[in-house]
Order: structure tokens, then C-alpha cells, then sequence
């Protein structure tokens, strides 16, 4: 069996072919059960989330990842996320890989917001606001520079220190990059917003965004958490990544749901409608949008098949 580490993970999963991985299995046959959601415990602190999601190709390959999200993890300075990626046969259940689950969280979760990008935000966004200090932040820009010619990177975070971090970070792979402590100012200019947090409470508000603005939502994956108000909502075309997932588990579209400043029909359409054609994501220059993830297995899935096939050679 295929073991990978977050090292080799990663150096299977370049941008470019796990975005187009990501986009062919959004359009094929895969099976997604919706996915185990367990809160834990955690004395003393606030409690942790246990997520399990299977998926399969008939067939192929089929899959599952476990994760656990700890919040209470930023003060000891571990990473908030942590998970592995068990793939095996399709045809016989034959174990082929164990794969690490963070670092392919963050891979795929970047890719698909780089995806939707391609499709949601304009073809000359050339400034990146990313919200949040976190895994997913330097994936997020070096994921959204692979579909969009972004020429300036800005890193705003809570904690001004890992901002700082992050952009050194980013700076050191050649991306033109700076810590921000306005996020106000910072996302008014923003050709695409996007957050990765925690936040139990809207970071950006609707007023803030430019015409032509494109907000990107990754975090705040439960119903009590948002990372937008209500007139964001209220202005943008709202897409998101499944239906299914994100009017029972994103807090950005399940509260406005519940307050009637959104119905079910005014999502556009999600993202296996913008990769198929049968959406045609944004329709002018001045149009504002917004696209919700949550995670969707197959798109794990879609990583994990690329990581083993790229590093055995099979097909």
C-alpha cells in the first residue's frame, strides 16, 4: 500500500492537473453520500468537529477521508485541521493508499475555489485579498494565480504576526505580497475576496465589495458560523459548490435562508453546472459574485486519484 506524507502529498498535487481533476469529477459518475458530521467534545474549550466522507467511481476507485477540526489547536500552535485519505480499488476493495488527509484538504479545497474562479471571477482580477492565517491561506493564492493573472497578494489576519508570516511565506515563492491590518480598505480594492476562517461573525461586508468583485467563501463550514452579512448576499450572484452541502451546512447561505434575505432559487447554480456548461457563471464585468464551499468528497477523491496515479504511474 501507498503511503504519503504531506511533503510528497503535495508534491503530487500540482495546481494545474488537480484543478482539472477536480473539474472532470465534477462531470462524471462519482457517488457522494452526504457526509458523517460529529461534534466532539473538548473540556475547557470550544468543541471539535469530526467529519467523515466517502466517495466512490464504481468500479475504479472508492474512498474515504476522516477529519478532525479542533479551533482550540491555534493557541497551541498546531494546525486546526487534521485528517488522512484511505483510497482503495472500486473493483476488488483492495487498500491502495493512505494519503495525508490535511494536506489534501487544503490542496483540493484551494483548487475548487480556483475552479469556481475560472468561471465566477474576471478574467483580468489582478489583486487578491485572502482572509484568514491559516493551511489554506498561501493555497488559496497560489491556487487563484493558476486560473486568474493576479499580480498583488494582501493577507489580512486577527493575529497581525501570522499575517506577516504568510506573506513572507508567499513572498519567498515570488508572489508579490504584504500583511494588511485594514481589512475595510483592503477589500474595497480586491478584485477577489477570499476567506478561510473560523469566524463565527461576518468578516466582510456587502458594502465593501467593488462592482466586478468576485468573494470567495471557504470557511465558516457550519450553521452557526458566517464570514458575510446579509448585504453581500443581497448584491452578489450567490453560487455554490453543492447544493446539498451548502443549504444544510454553510452558515453564509443557511442564515439568510432562514432570515428570507436568500431563497433556494436564487442560487444560480453550483459548480457541477459551471464546469458542465449548462451555467455560464458571470454574465458582465460589473456583476458581483459569491460562491460558498463547503468541501465535497468527490473532490478529495479527485486529489486522491491523481496523487496515487502520479507517483505509481498507473492509469
Amino acid at each position: 500500500m501507498l503511503v504519503l506524507d504531506e511533503e510528497q502529498t503535495r508534491a503530487a498535487l500540482p495546481w494545474p492537473e488537480l484543478i482539472e481533476a477536480i473539474a472532470r469529477m465534477f462531470q462524471s459518475e462519482c457517488v457522494m453520500p452526504v457526509r458523517h458530521h460529529h461534534e466532539m467534545e473538548v473540556p475547557g474549550e470550544e468543541s471539535a468537529t469530526l467529519l467523515l466522507m466517502p466517495a466512490w467511481l464504481p468500479g475504479h476507485y472508492a474512498g474515504v477521508k476522516t477529519v478532525s477540526v479542533f479551533p482550540g489547536n491555534m493557541r497551541r500552535g498546531l494546525p486546526a485541521i487534521f485528517g488522512t485519505y484511505l483510497l482503495s480499488s472500486g473493483a476488488t476493495g483492495e487498500m491502495l493508499a493512505a494519503i495525508d488527509g490535511g494536506e489534501l484538504t487544503a490542496r483540493r479545497t484551494a483548487a475548487a475555489s480556483a475552479l469556481a474562479s475560472r468561471y465566477l471571477a474576471r478574467a483580468d482580477a489582478e489583486e487578491l485579498l485572502v482572509c484568514g492565517t491559516g493551511r489554506l491561506s498561501l493555497n488559496l493564492m497560489l491556487a487563484h494565480g493558476t486560473t486568474r493573472p493576479i499580480k498583488k497578494y494582501r493577507v489580512w489576519g486577527r493575529n497581525r504576526h501570522a499575517a506577516e508570516t504568510i506573506a513572507a511565506e508567499a513572498r519567498a515563492l515570488g508572489l508579490d505580497a504584504e500583511a494588511v491590518a485594514d481589512i475595510e480598505a483592503a477589500a474595497r480594492t480586491a478584485d477577489i475576496i477570499s476567506c478561510a476562517t473560523l469566524s463565527g461573525e461576518p468578516l466582510i461586508s456587502g458594502e465593501w465589495l467593488k462592482p466586478g468583485a468576485h468573494l470567495d467563501l471557504v470557511g465558516a463550514f457550519k450553521p452557526d458560523m458566517r464570514e458575510s452579512d446579509d448585504e453581500a448576499i443581497r448584491r452578489a450572484s450567490v453560487y455554490v459548490d453543492t447544493r446539498a452541502g451548502a443549504v444544510s451546512e454553510a452558515g453564509d447561505i443557511v442564515q439568510p435562508l432562514i432570515s428570507g434575505v436568500l431563497r433556494e432559487s436564487d442560487i444560480r447554480a453550483e459548480l457541477a453546472e459551471l464546469v458542465s456548461g449548462a451555467h455560464g457563471g458571470r454574465s458582465h464585468d460589473a456583476e458581483i459574485t459569491l460562491f460558498k464551499s463547503v468541501g465535497a468528497a468527490l473532490e478529495d477523491l479527485a486529489g486522491a486519484i491523481l496523487a496515487y496515479e502520479t507517483v505509481t504511474g498507473r492509469q
